[in-house]
């Protein structure tokens, strides 16, 4: 999963929340240099991207990315089932997106000082430009693509992943829907995750 779904399936723990936001960029044994909460969220977030790797409806999905993205048809399918993370948002939350999304960037910058110095400048961009909500636009994310060659070893074919998106629109909203009852379900169960947003205001 990407930003938005790791966000959603830390529960109301901030510190959970973000430590799933950093898991990617902390390896090895290293989260024990955090605190317990935040190293709690690095685990969630290795245990949330095992699980979606061997997932039957994720792995069904790939192909449709494959002729381009070849390995990195994954990759493609975690952004993309982010975009319908966000235009299904009120199906699985009682606050809008927004609320969400901002509270998610207070909890950035209050950890700043934690965040490693390699992606702190790529936190930032994702702050300014609003990426949370943004996913809610096919335009945001061609934009995603076409930038991701530039940092990444992905292929650049941000075109491809939009007519393919576009051409199976409702198969991807479908699976994706299918996909995160079964992925709540598992970091409910495994992690004591309680989906519980009284926090935030409208």
């Amino acid at each position: 999963m990407n930003f938005l779904a790791h966000l959603y399936l830390s529960g109301n723990s901030d510190n959970v929340r973000f430590g799933n936001l950093i898991g990617d960029s902390i390896k090895g044994k290293n989260y024990l240099k955090f605190p317990e909460d935040i190293s709690r969220g690095i685990l969630l977030h290795r245990r949330i991207d095992a699980f979606t790797d061997s997932n039957k409806i994720v792995k069904e999905c790939k192909p449709l990315f494959v002729e381009k993205y070849h390995k990195y048809s994954g990759v493609v399918v975690d952004i993309v089932f982010d975009h319908f993370l966000a235009i299904n948002w009120s199906k699985y939350s009682n606050h809008d997106l927004h609320a969400f999304s901002r509270h998610a960037y207070a909890i950035l910058v209050k950890n700043y000082s934690l965040i490693p110095s390699r992606i702190k400048f790529f936190m930032a961009f994702m702050i300014v430009n609003n990426w949370l909500e943004s996913y809610k636009k096919i335009e945001f994310i061609r934009k995603v693509f076409n930038r991701m060659p530039y940092r990444t070893s992905l292929p650049n074919e941000p075109d491809f992943v939009i007519n393919t998106i576009e051409n199976n629109y409702q198969y991807l909203n479908e699976q994706f829907d299918k996909f995160f009852i079964e992925i709540k379900k598992y970091v409910s169960t495994e992690f004591n995750i309680v989906f519980d947003y009284n926090e935030f205001k409208k």
